[in-house]
């Protein structure tokens, strides 16, 4: 399960995302960019966050940790901005914390490259989770310390909007494009990416995985009795797509806009802080 912490202090809106996460401390003297089950996206964009942020982790990948942040909404009666002060009196209760980067640099491949393999694992694991959100207008990656991490997954597994059409819809053996990935310029190694991760997508971790989704996030889901059998439908929809998906990833055609670096970082000797 995710650490529990309270929230104690609204800093700052971040107006980058669409949900308008906020950068708030917590109890444990921590400081965490919340995300609101209070926002419009609702309650599965911060279940998306905690599956395909957790697996990702277990998978390997650099991405914020995670807690979950109860708030009481009286925090929203001091904020002079309307729109703040509405979405924290609409979220009382648990909302989703990561872990803040400080300093970290917003990925553009223009001036950061990512070797094939790292490329490769990446792409494959948002097709995995069908993350329609990473591409070069809206990268969704941060760069900290020298190391590309990745962020805000809560667009992936669009299937858990209508999990009444999931199955009749195929999203098991559904493709995914990435002709306009973030990292399709890289010549992203999907092959040797799903022979090192796909055997690890097993429903062992996957049930890990999916645990760490607080209850009160999965009740009353339509079509399912209880919580644990909406774990079990995310699990059953992932542990589908690894075998295969890599074989149906659609990327540019070779030689469109696509590099081999020579190797990974940055090209101009640029840091992050």
């Amino acid at each position: 399960m995710l650490t529990e912490v309270t929230a104690t202090r609204y800093v700052t809106p971040l107006r980058e995302g669409g949900s308008l996460p906020g950068l708030v401390e917590a109890d444990d003297l921590a400081p965490y960019v919340m995300k609101f089950t209070g926002a419009g996206q609702g309650r599965k964009t911060l279940v998306a966050e905690v599956i395909c942020g957790g697996l990702a982790r277990r998978l390997g990948f650099r991405v914020p940790g995670l807690v979950t942040i109860g708030l009481d909404p009286v925090l929203g009666l001091g904020e002079p901005d309307q729109e703040v002060q509405a979405l924290l009196k609409s979220s009382g209760g648990v909302n989703l914390g990561m872990e803040y980067l400080s300093g970290a640099l917003g990925f553009d491949p223009l001036a950061y490259e990512v070797d094939p393999a790292e490329a490769g694992r990446v792409v494959w694991f948002d097709a995995l989770i069908n993350n329609v959100d990473r591409s070069w207008r809206n990268p969704n990656m941060l760069v900290w310390h020298g190391d590309l991490w990745l962020i805000d997954h809560g667009a992936s597994m669009i299937w858990h909007h209508n999990w009444r059409g999931a199955k009749s819809a195929a999203w098991t053996d559904k493709p995914y494009d990435a002709t306009d990935h973030a990292l399709a310029r890289f010549a992203p190694d999907v092959t040797e990416a799903a022979a090192a991760l796909a055997p690890r997508v097993t429903e062992e971790l996957l049930g890990e995985t999916v645990a760490d989704v607080p209850d009160v996030w999965l009740a009353d889901e339509p079509g399912f009795d209880g919580p644990d059998a909406v774990r079990s439908a995310y699990v059953e929809m992932l542990l589908a797509r690894a075998a295969t998906i890599h074989e149906r990833i659609a990327l540019p055609e070779s030689g469109a806009d696509r590099t081999r670096p020579t190797a990974p970082g940055w090209l101009t000797g640029g840091t992050d802080r």
